[in-house]
């Protein structure tokens, strides 16, 4: 076997391995999720019946990787990517002391948190849109970071301290469920809806064609100033 061959299967082992490790870890984190989510709306059960109001807040396991969470009029999806990545170089995080140290720690696994309304799926509104809230990447020391909106992304931004345990998972997603009750679904500009074509109006209202979005019609302000990078 040449030497270059030898570097190639070394090479393959040694990455391999590191995703292998980094996908485990992220699962772990992801089922600690579930957990919490189990946790939070067993309080939440207690809470209502203790002031006697019926407002739903309920998990549903869609797969392994995939946590529904429906309260109110509004989802939360917590959904884990089953793939390894790798921050950008461009990315801030790899000019951090803690990247430049060990390379291997920019390899991170992704849970993506999006928020959708919930008469989308109700009513199978299949054009509706669904916003991502935030994303948390998690390398193989269980060390994470967070891009996300206002309050979820403005909180988690040291990844060369923060460690994800049961007090930081509770954390985001609380988070996210406080950034998602304030983010409200605003009327649509005027010259935003005022076509609609027959088709879209003789489709039943369990397939309405008629795109609903909480910032429809308007630019979503913050897409890049309220991104933590």
């Amino acid at each position: 076997m040449s030497e270059k061959t030898n570097q190639l299967f070394t090479l393959l082992q040694e990455k391999s391995l590191l995703k292998q490790d980094v996908y485990r870890k992220t699962l772990s984190v992801f089922r600690q999720f579930k957990i919490l989510i189990l946790t939070i709306a067993a309080e939440y059960a207690e809470y209502s019946k203790q002031n006697g109001t019926s407002i739903p807040f309920q998990l549903k396991e869609k797969s392994e990787f995939e946590i529904e969470l429906r309260f109110g009029g509004d989802i939360l999806l917590f959904m884990m990517h089953t793939n390894i990545f790798e921050f950008s170089r461009e990315h801030e995080v790899m000019k951090t002391p803690y990247i430049r140290e060990n390379k291997s720690r920019s390899y991170c696994g992704v849970i993506n948190i999006y928020n959708f309304l919930a008469d989308s799926f109700k009513y199978n509104r299949v054009n509706d849109l669904g916003y991502l809230i935030g994303r948390v990447f998690i390398n193989k020391e269980l060390h994470y970071f967070i891009e996300g909106k206002r309050e979820i992304g403005f909180l988690y931004q040291n990844f060369a301290t923060s460690v994800v345990d049961e007090t930081s998972i509770r954390a985001i997603i609380e988070s996210s469920i406080g950034y998602t009750l304030n983010f409200d679904l605003l009327t649509p500009p005027f010259d935003a809806v005022k076509e609609v074509t027959v088709f879209d109006m003789q489709t039943t209202s369990d397939y309405m064609k008629l795109r609903t979005g909480k910032r429809l019609g308007f630019k979503f302000q913050g897409d890049h100033d309220e991104i933590v990078d």
